[in-house]
């Protein structure tokens, strides 16, 4: 694990990057903070956290490092380790963890639930929604004692995800009082995950759904094999790909509200 520093001082402020090996564009956004002469006046910690897997190409080498958090991890595994180390490296921090994904070019938030933090913060970034998982956060680095706020940039691997990434960096950094200036606050669409939807065995598969645009009971919204699989209740998408995943094509979703922020930066969820 890699962690650099910008700015003097105990950081109370980090950026993560390469949680998984295949997903690159965050370190790409960390070597851009590391090389472009910022000066922030609030130090900020800058951590490559999976190296071994990010030079493999992979997105892992023994476990999921994202679920590696809790006790449910091979001893032996090299991810075991690296959560332990990288759960001390963000203790007390506020976090920005950057990754990608096959499921949507569009950047999207995601944290476990709706802290001050977390209010005050994702409204000010480049993201098109905010997805609540709920405190089961199944050894995420969500479990650790930090607030974290992950986001995906975009597809795994792109020029834009990476992009995306630098550009939220400075937001957050922005949003947080590390850089000075101002970003702007937008309203924004929040929903709360639901159960995994589960894959046929099949060689072949297909998505049709979107991110966060609703199917109805009836509608088909992936196919395996070429044969249609129909929705038996309305949900709302959320990390929907044909291969992101081995065994799911990605969660359902609800609609909890709008996180609405007034003139004096009070964000409030609101029903629509």
């Amino acid at each position: 694990m890699r962690v650099e520093q910008l700015g003097n001082g105990e950081p109370e402020l980090a950026i993560v990057a390469a949680i998984h090996g295949d997903e690159p564009g965050g370190v790409e956004a960390i070597e851009r903070l590391l090389t472009d002469g910022t000066n922030v006046e609030r130090p900020v910690k800058l951590i490559v956290a999976n190296e071994k897997a990010l030079e493999a190409g992979e997105r892992y080498l023994d476990a999921d490092l994202n679920r590696a958090f809790d006790e449910n991890v091979p001893e032996d595994a090299h991810e075991r380790e690296l959560a332990r180390q990288l759960a001390d490296a963000v203790q007390g921090c506020t976090v920005l963890s950057l990754h990608s994904t096959q499921s949507s070019a569009r950047p999207f938030a995601i944290s476990p639930g709706l802290d001050d933090a977390t209010r005050a913060i994702v409204p000010q970034l480049s993201v098109a929604a905010l997805v609540r998982t709920g405190l089961d956060v199944e050894g995420r680095l969500f479990a650790t004692d930090a607030t974290i706020i992950e986001v995906e940039t975009g597809y795994q691997r792109s020029v834009e995800a990476a992009e995306n990434a630098y550009r939220i960096a400075l937001e957050f950094l922005t949003a947080t009082g590390a850089l000075p200036g101002y970003t702007v606050s937008t309203d924004l669409s929040v929903y709360d995950l639901g159960e995994p939807v589960e894959k046929p065995p099949a060689d072949e598969y297909e998505v049709f759904a979107e991110n966060f645009t609703h199917v109805d009971a009836g509608e088909t919204y992936a196919a395996a094999d070429g044969e249609g699989l129909t929705a038996q209740e309305g949900f709302y998408p959320v990390l929907f790909s044909a291969y992101g995943y081995e065994n799911i094509f990605g969660y359902t979703g609800s609609f909890a509200g709008t996180l609405q922020t007034t003139e004096d930066g009070t964000a409030t969820l609101t029903a629509d």
